[in-house]
């Protein structure tokens, strides 16, 4: 069985407005993390309906790492694309967490529950946003996970994150 850790918090007021970190966030179903973008339904997706919602997505610090390292191509060519879990534009960063198994599953973010609804596949927006080529490629299957708040809560930084 593994366990993980919330590495990181990040939330945008508006779509396209700069994450800005947190320590702490309230988490609420229905509507997300306090705050985002999201939250307020003034995110660049709002208008569009998701299935599960957009309430909050996660992402795993191992797979900003690898878009560094990542291999490219045949040839052996690196990503190398520099970028914090921030600028991915998702909301929780993990360490430690499949968040790909917990697709369809029910998880604990500390003391909040959530269920994995799909993943969170990047987009041309989020490369236009960040000004990053080969975005797309260096997080196609591994660009986090799209979850919905079961119960509301508090999420800080250093919360465990666990199956259930």
């Amino acid at each position: 069985m593994w366990q993980g850790e919330v590495v990181s918090i990040a939330i945008a007021p508006a779509a396209g407005a700069p994450m800005e970190g947190r320590h702490e966030i309230r988490a609420v179903p229905g509507r997300g993390l306090e705050g985002d973008r999201y939250f307020v339904g003034t995110g660049h997706y709002s208008g569009r309906p998701s299935p599960g919602g957009r309430e909050v997505t996660l992402i795993e610090t191992e797979t900003i790492a690898a878009l560094l390292d990542g291999v490219l191509n045949a040839e052996g060519e690196t990503l190398g694309i520099e970028m914090t879990a921030a600028e991915s534009r998702r909301n929780i960063a993990t360490s430690g967490v499949p968040l790909n198994h917990l697709v369809g599953r029910t998880f604990r973010v500390g003391a909040v529950r959530m269920r994995g609804t799909r993943l969170c596949e990047p987009c041309k927006y989020l490369e236009d946003l960040t000004g990053r080529p080969r975005l797309m490629h260096g997080l196609l299957h591994r660009g986090g996970l799209r979850a919905q708040i079961l119960t509301e809560g508090v999420i800080r930084v250093g919360d465990v994150v666990r199956p259930e």
